[in-house]
């Protein structure tokens, strides 16, 4: 069964840039069929999709975050990662990395919910000087 495992800083200053990694282990990152996404939840707040990179590399991103946000991989280690440049408290949230069928695309992109594909268990990231 694949597992997802997110790692990176719980706390970021303002104006830097926030990168997290996710490991995949238990299945092919190249796998067809899935995207590979990050979503992240703010305090008091619902989720929200940040973008996703698909199993040949191209990436789409959630037009709020899209001048701020690219997401890169390594296959030879299983790993995708996400960069979020500029950024400030409001980007304070648990950051999720979740492997979704293509088929949930729109799903995720709009309504994201745990019970779509299969998630991490979350990292907090803190955007405090």
């Amino acid at each position: 069964q694949v597992q997802l495992q997110e790692s990176g800083p719980g706390l970021v200053k303002p104006s830097q840039t926030l990168s997290l990694t996710c490991t995949v282990s238990g299945g092919s990152f190249t796998t067809n069929s899935y995207y590979w996404n990050w979503i992240r939840q703010p305090p008091g707040k619902g989720l929200e999709w940040i973008g996703y990179i698909s199993n040949s590399g191209s990436t789409y991103y959630s037009p709020s975050l899209k001048s701020r946000t690219s997401i890169s991989r390594d296959t030879s280690k299983n790993q995708f990662t996400l960069h979020l440049t500029s950024v400030t408290p409001e980007d304070t949230a648990v950051y999720y990395c979740a492997r979704v069928h293509i088929s949930q695309t729109a799903t995720i992109r709009s309504r994201p919910t745990k019970t779509t594909g299969y998630w991490g268990q979350g990292t907090q990231v803190t955007v405090s000087s």
